[in-house]
């Protein structure tokens, strides 16, 4: 028995002799974990460490905790993380093709984005970077955007000369420019302070971000103009990705779809009570405004479609516009 217990040391001490420890995965966003991404990221390392049991362990990272916005894709590439989030307005570098997503008032709701999302066109995004170490394995949205400021944005003329914070995004940029503000990229971490501090005037975002942030503590007005979206890609390095067991990929994918259906799910249901938060607190004034103020804005905002016709493609534009009813 004690030849034996000698014989069995040294590969114990190897760690031959004990299970393996689990592969840990780490997946890094920018919002808070009662945003539809947070939950889907939580509802992903629930029914991803349910699949695998004792194969993976996911560590999930909200709030910008593990890399802000500006670094995450940097972090990516070099295996600091496995798997983000990022907005679809981040991924210029990478391809033009997504610039899609930012154009103003192309979508009338989340169901006109999810159903494009869900096309032929819209799938074919998720590959479209894997040359550029890039694998996307889903859509996951937020909601539509509001513009908010410290004055009434009645009208296209009101957002002249003020300072908006926008996301790194050469669209979003034309947008605020077409209307003679001044478009700054920060990032979303940044946002608050901003606010607070007067180094930008206003921002565009969804009643859960805005509520969640509590950037309409920071905000006189919310203009409810549900002009444009942010929706999320999520993405894993193409050569970790691909690299994975066979099993260990299987059951990562499947737990995403679910998480992804989850959030989307939020997302849909949700919007309107992060919107009824915002208005109970009573620190900003929500502005709904009228088909004439929104075609005002649609009017003011339309040559940067023709602007970024060209490098976005207008097949897929089209492709875009089909999938309003």
């Amino acid at each position: 028995m004690k030849l034996k217990h000698l014989l069995l040391a040294p590969l114990l001490a190897l760690g031959l002799g004990a299970q393996a420890a689990p592969m840990v995965i780490k997946f890094s966003h920018v919002v808070a974990d009662s945003t539809p991404k947070g939950q889907a990221a939580l509802k992903f390392k629930e029914l991803a460490e349910k699949k695998l049991p004792g194969k993976v362990q996911v560590q999930v990272f909200p709030n910008s905790q593990l890399f802000g916005d500006g670094k995450e894709m940097e972090a990516l590439a070099l295996g600091d993380v496995q798997l983000i989030a990022p907005s679809l307005s981040k991924f210029g570098k990478y391809t033009k093709q997504l610039g899609v997503f930012d154009l103003p008032f192309l979508f009338d709701d989340i169901q006109a984005v999810d159903r494009f999302q869900q096309s032929k066109e819209g799938l074919a995004m998720l590959s479209s970077m894997e040359k550029k170490g890039i694998t996307g394995l889903g859509y996951l949205h937020n909601g539509m955007k509001q513009l908010s400021a410290n004055k009434s944005l009645s009208n296209p003329g009101d957002a002249k000369g003020l300072k908006f914070r926008i996301q790194q995004s050469d669209v979003l940029e034309a947008q605020f420019r077409a209307v003679g503000s001044n478009p700054q990229k920060l990032a979303f971490s940044e946002v608050y302070q901003a606010l607070q501090t007067g180094v930008v005037d206003g921002q565009e975002n969804t009643w859960s971000n805005i509520y969640s942030k509590k950037f309409h503590e920071v905000q006189k007005f919310i203009m409810e103009s549900n002009h444009g979206l942010v929706d999320y890609m999520v993405i894993a390095n193409t050569k970790w990705w691909s690299g994975l067991p066979a099993d260990i990929r299987k059951g990562l994918g499947e737990a995403m779809t679910e998480a992804i259906k989850f959030g989307n799910e939020a997302a849909f249901n949700e919007s309107a009570s992060f919107r009824s938060k915002v208005i109970a607190d009573n620190k900003a004034k929500v502005l709904p405004m009228t088909k004439e103020q929104l075609a005002a804005w649609r009017k003011a905002m339309a040559p940067v479609w023709k602007q970024f016709e060209g490098e976005i493609g207008a097949d897929l534009i089209a492709a875009a516009q089909k999938a309003n009813k």
